[in-house]
């Protein structure tokens, strides 16, 4: 590459960033996810800030292309791991409510 573009600096961020995310992922280790979606976050704003100013050449663009391939990827099986978690998150704040709406109803168990 001729020259250390931002752009692809970026991309790499986001990469590594969601590669992390994957192994956290993967450990359920859910609680340290958020700090990493907002670095993701970050670096999607910063790219939509710099990247309609700079211009990449074949080999860069090659690369971003792959990188970015890796991100789908990556993001595909981050989201496959944590849709049944956010599921069962929802299920449980549903009978929560429901306990709590019954109490309201009848008043406390026996």
């Amino acid at each position: 590459m001729a020259f250390r573009s931002e752009v692809v600096h970026c991309y790499e961020e986001l990469a590594t960033s969601i590669a992390s995310m994957l192994v956290l992922a993967r450990a359920k280790e859910w609680g340290r996810l958020p700090a990493l979606e907002e670095r993701c976050a970050a670096m999607v704003e910063r790219l939509r800030a710099i990247e309609p100013f700079e211009t990449l050449d074949s080999m860069q663009v090659e690369y971003v292309l792959d990188l970015l391939e890796r991100i789908r990827s990556d993001q595909a099986e981050v989201s496959g791991l944590i849709k049944p978690q956010i599921e069962d998150l929802i299920g449980r704040m549903g009978y929560l409510t429901q306990q709590k709406n019954l109490g309201r109803a009848y008043g406390p168990p026996h």
